[in-house]
């Protein structure tokens, strides 16, 4: 069996949760490829490294001078060094660092030598072989991730190496500079090491138990999600839950590969394992809850618009010239309403309205703002009769006023749409109907 095992920025903190790692993958032989993300904040007050790392090439792009910045930059990696007992010297890679950030070498090589120092401290404690990610993740001339050249690349890499640690978040294009992910990104690299070996499990090691069926921050201890599948999760992740980076799941779906999150803090809990499909049944009629804040609503009516060819393309079309993607189109016979995230709305606000009526000539166009979406998700969704009435009655006893509703097709998940000031109360509601009553 081969586990491919990536480590976030909390797993990686400091030298104790270094050890702590190890145990973790030493404990079981399959642990064979491991992705680690940049030391992350030892404590609420502290910065992430990857931070530390932007601001001081800020520092330097700007030809002020950064010693101080890049000397803490140095004593985190050289405390880790110490702390750990390691045989190791920085000084070398700190040399080069320095001196590209002097020749301008760019935010994304700055931010990608956070992942590339912490592996190589990691390879050196466990004793594994040290792979720079820019040798075998690549990207093409337009930044665009290149799969086929990078699966070929890690594949003939990694074959007949026993272990190996391949920092995450970070590539090369071409030209060979540094193009990194998205934040967050080590989640991807391990996925593509994961589909590369023919992982038979990809482990996420981070600081929380898996997922939870709703945010802590709004529910108290929320039940955990054991099992979930790629398309709910995907439904979860664009909503706000943000345990893993949601590109991370497109190379292991497409391999087959599940992946289980798992808490570096508390190695003993299941986790939640991630899976294409499954016959094990959710415990609750609903897998999880999740939302987000600030979204804007334009409301367009226009008499016998179902009858008028091409409407809503027109009207989309707009939206596209200005840049701005909507999140949802619920729609009736004289009416269509168009969700977008109100941020990239409102600077392009009077050209988009006045593109509508150019195109389109509705009766009348309405604006409402301060809209918060939630997203109801669970594969036992369309087996159990009701869900909706459920919902929907829960809401109504909480004085919760529901100003949207959308529903896909799969039947996997309901979008609500509330005033930001329900948003809170709404999330309880659903909740309590659903997991506190173990309906």
């Amino acid at each position: 069996m081969t586990k491919v095992v990536k480590f976030g920025g909390s797993s990686l903190a400091s030298a104790e949760q270094f050890k702590k790692v190890k145990d973790i993958i030493t404990a079981e032989d399959s642990r064979r490829f491991v992705v680690p993300s940049a030391p992350g904040k030892r404590f609420s007050a502290d910065t992430k490294v990857t931070d530390m790392l932007y601001g001081c090439y800020d520092l330097a792009a700007k030809g002020k001078d950064f010693t101080k910045e890049f000397d803490a930059i140095k004593d985190r990696y050289n405390g880790i060094i110490n702390e750990l007992g390691l045989d190791l010297s920085l000084d070398n890679e700190f040399d080069v660092i320095k001196a590209c950030f002097i020749g301008k070498a760019g935010r994304d090589y700055a931010a990608s030598r956070g992942e590339f120092l912490n592996g190589i401290v990691l390879a050196n404690y466990l004793g594994y072989n040290f792979i720079d990610a820019a040798d075998v993740i690549y990207f093409d001339d337009r930044g665009m991730f290149d799969s086929r050249r990078t699966n070929k690349a890690l594949t003939d890499r990694l074959e007949g190496l026993d272990n190996a640690v391949i920092p995450g978040f970070y590539g090369s294009m071409p030209n060979d500079t540094i193009k990194t992910f998205s934040r967050g990104g080590s989640d991807i690299t391990g996925s593509i090491v994961a589909a590369a070996v023919n992982a038979d499990l990809y482990e996420n090691w981070t600081d929380v138990s898996g997922f939870l069926t709703c945010d802590p921050r709004i529910i108290d201890d929320p039940a955990p999600i054991t099992t979930i599948t790629y398309k709910e999760l995907r439904e979860l992740s664009y909503m706000g839950a943000t345990v893993l980076h949601e590109d991370a799941i497109f190379p292991v779906r497409k391999a087959g590969i599940p992946i289980n999150i798992k808490n570096t803090n508390k190695p003993e809990d299941v986790g939640t394992l991630i899976v294409e499909s499954t016959s094990q049944k959710p415990q609750y009629t609903i897998t999880g809850i999740a939302g987000k804040k600030g979204f804007t609503v334009i409301n367009i009516e226009k008499d016998m618009m179902n009858a008028e060819l091409g409407f809503g393309r027109r009207v989309l079309e707009v939206f596209e010239k200005n840049g701005v993607n909507f999140e949802h189109m619920p729609s009736g016979i004289d009416t269509m309403s168009i969700i977008v995230q109100q941020e990239a709305f409102a600077d392009k606000e009077q050209e988009i309205l006045a593109g509508i009526h150019r195109n389109c000539h509705p009766d009348s166009i309405d604006i409402e703002t301060d809209l918060a979406l939630i997203a109801v998700v669970g594969r036992a969704m369309k087996s159990n009769r009701g869900t909706a009435g459920r919902i929907f009655s829960a809401l109504a006893h909480s004085h919760v006023n529901v100003k949207m509703i959308d529903q896909g097709s799969s039947e996997l998940n309901i979008i609500i749409g509330v005033s930001e000031d329900d948003f809170e109360e709404a999330n309880k509601a659903i909740y309590d109907i659903f997991v506190e009553t173990k309906l």
